[in-house]
């Protein structure tokens, strides 16, 4: 049950650590259905994610973490999110970010002349993260 708090508690989480924590006032992310926005006092989620941004709104700042994948729950006024992986806006490296990209469109145009169904969709998959990466790092 859903305490008055006027805060959400997010915490986002990855096989190698923790990788953000903060109280905030909405946080806004991408499931397999949509976007959703959750504010205190949401009713409970639980939701897998795509690979996209997730925005946390506190103290007139908005924080932008790229999440490649995972799931949300959300009960009681806390926000976890468990991630495949997770990097904070500040923490990306553009010029990295920018080579897998590179590497990812060369492995696609690759697949796509071999006509390698499985190699072609674990590097749409590559884009999408490295994209999603240099997307959140401009911001």
């Amino acid at each position: 049950m859903a305490d008055n708090r006027s805060v959400l508690s997010v915490s986002i989480v990855t096989p190698d650590g923790r990788v953000y924590e903060h109280d905030g006032e909405l946080l806004v992310i991408k499931t397999k259905l949509g976007q959703l926005g959750i504010m205190p006092n949401h009713v409970p989620v639980i939701s897998s994610l795509e690979v996209d941004e997730v925005r946390i709104k506190h103290d007139g700042e908005e924080d932008e973490v790229a999440v490649n994948g995972g799931f949300l729950e959300f009960s009681d006024n806390v926000a976890t999110i468990v991630a495949d992986s997770a990097e904070r806006q500040d923490d990306i490296d553009v010029g990295r970010a920018e080579s897998a990209r590179d590497r990812a469109q060369a492995a696609i145009k690759k697949a796509q002349e071999e006509h390698d169904a499985d190699t072609l969709a674990r590097a749409e998959v590559a884009l999408r993260r490295a994209i999603n990466r240099i997307n959140v790092a401009n911001h």
